[in-house]
Parts: C-alpha cells; structure tokens; sequence
C-alpha cells in the first residue's frame, strides 16, 4: 500500500487551496495527502495580491473564506479607469466584493487552512524529480530533498496521484506534458513598488491607469497604508527602471498620486516580474498524457496579470476538479481520474475564456491603439450595460464569451465612431502635433490602417473565444 494517495508539489494559491478541498470531499475513508512546499516562510511577492469578486465566490464553496480575514485585507467594490485627472467609475454591480492584501498573509492563512484539513500532512521540501514505474511509466511519487532542522536528506515519496502546483516557474511541465508543453511567453513585465497613504480616485476600488506610448498602471490598496502600483514595462526592460518611470509614468498619472508614487520609487524597493501567457493543454487524454500526474494553477495555465484573474481561474479549477474527484473512490484507478480531467478542461472554459481573453486581445490593443484606448474610456462613459457588462466578466461574476464577444466588437465600432467624430493629436512629417478628426470622405492610410487593426482585433477575440 502506498503511503499516500495524492502528492501536491506546491503550497501555492491552487496546491493550498486543492489540499484543503481533497480532504473536505466527503468520503468512506479519509485521504491521504502530502502538501510539498521547498520553503513555508511567508513568501514576498507582488502579484497574487487582489481576487475578483468570482474568485471570492469560490472561495466560498471551498470553505475557505476565513482566509481572507485578519490579514488587513481591503474591499475591491469595483475599478476607477483614469486618463490623467479624467476618471470613469466602474463600480461592480450589485453587492459583489473582491479583496485585495498582501500576497504573503493570504498565503499563510491558506497553508495553516491546508494544515488543519484531515489527512493532510504539509512538508517542507525541495521537489527534485518524478519517480515513475518501470513497467508503466506511470508517475508513482517525487524525489525531494527534505529539511530537517539544519541539515537536509534525500527521501523519496510514493502515491497513487502526483498534481504539479509548482507556479509559472514549473520544473515539471515539460516532464508532464511532454512535447504538448508550452513555453511561457513573456512580452512585459510588472514592475512594482508600493506606495504609503496614497489617494485614490476612489477609495476600495482598483485603479487603471491608462498612459501613451506605455503600458496601463494599476493600483490598489493591500493594507491600511500601503497601495501597490503595477507599471507594464514591455520587454526588454529599461536599464534605468527608476528613471523611466519616474520621467515617462508618474507625469501621467493623477495628479493626487504624484508625490507618493515619486517617493515610492525613490525610497523603496523597485521589484518585477514577467507577465506570461501559458494556454491550458488538455489533461487526461489516455494516448498522450502521462499517467498518474497532472498540473494546475500558473505551471498548467497564465495569463496577463492586469485585470486580477489569476487566483479566480485558479480557485474555480479547484472547485471543478474537487468535485471531478469525489466521484473516484479509489485514486490508483487512473482511467476514472482521466475522465474527470478530460471534463474539467471543457466545464472551466467558461469562466476560463472570459478572463484569459481579455488580458491577452485587449491589453495588447490598449498599449498599441490609442484610437481603441480613447474608445474604450468613452465606451465606459456611456455608463448602464456599457459598465455593467464589462466589470460583471472582470469581477467573473457571469461567464460568457458571447456577452465578452458582444462588448469587445461594440467598443471596437464605437471607438470608430468616435476616430470620426472627435479630434485627437497626431504628428506630421516634420514631427509637429496637431489636432486630427477623420473623415469619411477622405479617409488617410493611417486611419484606414486603424480601422483594420480595431475590426481585426475583434475577429480574433471573436475566434478565441470560440475555441
């Protein structure tokens, strides 16, 4: 008999949160489950810090909503999108709250959560390989080098299932997925710092912050006193970050936000990380998966940071998968667990697309188009469905690509409408400004140029999200 029935590599967002939700499956007999995690000090890291109100609701179903208390978290009760000193309010409908705080405690609150769940057994281990079977090559357990106290042995541990939730840093997708594996593909990075007693256009809502010839900022409360400012840097990252955002950034955010931000930057810590996109490969398949394994969280699926849909993708797939694997009685039946991955890739794709669309097409577009930029805020403006739809995909509170498809080719024609009808800069040959309206009637290649990147653009949401 094996020591154990499930293996976890990773007491992440998805490991913590799968642990605890394996163990609270109603069953004859308990599982059996060994949550790996190389080091259990409080990580320090700057995304992971806000979940959507969609997230929060599974959180919810998990049981694990105590998490977000006593960590000074703060209510999210929806999104401010400024231009400079303009600012549209895009408040979540009805009474749905997400919550923001710092990485580190939430994490905390949910290994101690893992901790407690019966049959889980939390150990402090650097995961150094899969042992496979010889006649099979089924996955059967890890290799790990395991601390105790000062000093580290080499132990190797067995179970009837191995889940991967090592994050978007994976040492095993390759091992998992074979040649299916993606790589990770990174075209910017968020630089973070945090910013003390800052003021907000509106207080408890995230803040967007839109910037020419930049990527968006985003800032939001994780504490009492501290804001994080997320700026988009596109890759390769400047060698002088402090002065780049300092001369390019901080002049184009509210003005409210200049001295905090200035001082941030000058006094604390600048700190980044890569913003990948990883799109999920089907798990299960009988002919082209390894037995025995499988990944979740940001070693399985990534997506742009931005909007905070990270650990609500990933709780939902909690979620799906718990209930997936609370038909299986026994875990070394694998071709019952294969089933139930094979449903999770299709029933998650709902809410999945909606959230990984988005930060992919329109975060691309919204650094590249100032025309769409310019159409967007306005889109937003407008106020009614034009906000409630929108903020009710990005809160993941509904879960339709058709409703994402509807608002992204109706901000697309109206950005259109909006090239024709409002003046905006441009530069002429000799590199002057000047204020430019288009005309139907004598359309320049720019504009048409526009026209066919904004109708192009929303083609291809329309495509992805038929996928």
């Amino acid at each position: 008999m094996l020591p154990y029935d499930v293996i976890i590599v990773g007491a992440g967002i998805a490991g913590c949160s799968l642990a605890h939700a394996l163990a609270s499956t109603s069953r004859e007999k308990p599982l059996r489950i060994a949550l790996l995690e190389r080091s259990l000090d409080e990580p320090d890291r700057i995304v992971g810090e806000l979940i959507q109100p969609g997230g929060v609701m599974a959180m919810q179903k998990l049981g694990l909503e105590d998490c977000l208390e006593n960590i000074d978290s703060i209510p999210v009760h929806g999104y401010c999108v400024a231009e400079k000193e303009k600012t549209v309010h895009i408040p979540y409908p009805d009474s749905f709250r997400g919550r923001s705080f710092h990485h580190g405690k939430f994490i905390m609150n949910l290994r101690s959560a893992a901790k407690k769940a019966k049959g889980v057994e939390v150990i402090e281990a650097t995961v150094n390989d899969l042992i496979e079977s010889e006649d099979s090559r089924r996955v059967i357990g890890v290799v790990a080098t395991k601390k105790n106290g000062s000093e580290s042995e080499r132990v190797s541990l067995h179970a009837h299932l191995v889940v991967v939730a090592d994050g978007c840093f994976s040492n095993f997708r390759t091992r998992v997925l074979g040649s299916r594996a993606c790589t990770p593909v990174t075209k910017s990075y968020f630089v973070g710092v945090v910013l003390k007693d800052a003021t907000l256009p509106y207080q408890y809502h995230g803040t967007v912050c839109l910037t020419e010839s930049a990527g968006p900022v985003l800032l939001y409360q994780i504490g009492t006193h501290d804001t994080r400012m997320l700026v988009d840097v596109k890759a390769p990252v400047p060698s002088d970050l402090k002065a780049h955002i300092l001369n390019n950034i901080v002049p184009q955010l509210p003005s409210a936000l200049h001295i905090s931000a200035t001082d941030a930057i000058q006094e604390g810590s600048i700190r980044k990380m890569p913003n990948s996109f990883l799109p999920s490969v089907r798990q299960g398949d009988e002919f082209r998966a390894k037995k025995g394994v499988f990944l979740i969280g940001d070693a399985w699926n990534m997506r742009h940071p931005l909007t905070g849909g990270g650990m609500t993708v990933a709780f939902n797939d909690v979620v799906i998968i718990r209930d997936k694997l609370s038909q299986v009685q026994d875990f070394s039946r694998w071709d019952e667990i294969s089933e139930g991955l094979q449903q999770w890739h299709w029933d998650r794709k709902p809410l999945a697309s909606t959230v990984n669309i988005p930060e992919r097409r329109v975060i691309r577009l919204m650094k590249t188009s100032e025309v769409l930029r310019t159409g967007c805020f306005k889109y937003f403006e407008r106020g009614g469905e034009c906000v409630n739809g929108p903020v009710s995909l990005l809160a993941a509170t509904i879960q339709s690509p058709a409703t994402l498809f509807y608002h992204f080719f109706c901000v697309a024609f109206y950005s259109i409408w909006v090239m024709f009808t409002h003046p905006h800069l441009v530069r002429d040959p000799g590199g002057k400004s000047r204020l430019h309206t288009a005309k139907f009637h004598r359309i320049s290649l720019l504009d048409l140029q526009v026209l066919c990147r904004v109708l192009g653009s929303g083609c291809r949401v329309r495509t992805s999200a038929m996928v």
